[in-house]
């Protein structure tokens, strides 16, 4: 079936609407229409494809507060006295709290990186101050002071260690007192109350002789 277009062109308006409608279906059914490529089912395939697995870092639960630390800060400071600090703080921050160094002191002597343990005291000495803990010779540390003979150590020069308070260096003299003496600095975790962890803040700080 062929329709002229010299044929559509004399007809009214209103009658080519019903002849080009025939032409275009007739031309639907004899040249289909190759089917493109359905954009829709491959989105829906990568939607439901299963999508890598991704590394995640898991993420450190942060502790809880802890209990602020105590700490006797003596010596070559503007401000001498017990401050408390937040757990985690460094020797910095007791100096700091205490109002910084004096102009006489000896800041060399001091390790400012060290963590502060509670129930302990720092002492800042004077530039050329020379502190005897005990009978035997010492060697400078950068605590502060020198290396503490364990078996010769009063009350309050124990507890100028890290870690070690009143109660601690209280169970050091009753050891002393009811063992004897210490063969090696490693024997006071045999001490009550002091553990690997505490010991390991004291070893490179003490001697036994």
């Amino acid at each position: 079936m062929r329709v002229k277009i010299s044929e559509l062109q004399n007809k009214p308006a209103w009658l080519l609407i019903p002849a080009v409608a025939i032409v275009l279906l007739l031309i639907y059914l004899f040249f289909p229409q190759q089917q493109p490529e359905s954009s829709s089912a491959t989105a829906f395939e990568l939607i439901n494809a299963e999508s890598p697995q991704q590394t995640e870092t898991p993420i450190k639960e942060i502790p809880e507060t802890a209990a602020p630390l105590m700490i006797d800060v003596k010596g070559q400071v503007n401000k001498p006295g017990v401050y408390e600090l937040k757990a985690g703080s460094r020797m910095q921050d007791a100096i700091q709290a205490a109002g910084g160094f004096t102009s006489e002191a000896d800041s060399r002597a001091i390790n400012l990186a060290l963590i502060v343990v509670d129930e302990t005291s720092l002492y800042v000495p004077a530039a050329g101050e020379e502190i005897v803990v005990s009978t035997s010779p010492q060697t400078d540390t950068a605590s502060g002071g020198g290396l503490i003979n364990i078996n010769q150590a009063t009350e309050t020069e124990l507890m100028e260690l890290p870690g070690i308070g009143p109660s601690k260096a209280a169970a050091i003299l009753a050891y002393r007192d009811e063992v004897g003496k210490f063969n090696a600095p490693e024997q006071l975790t045999e001490v009550t109350g002091i553990g690997d962890k505490t010991f390991e803040q004291l070893k490179d700080l003490i001697v036994a002789k």
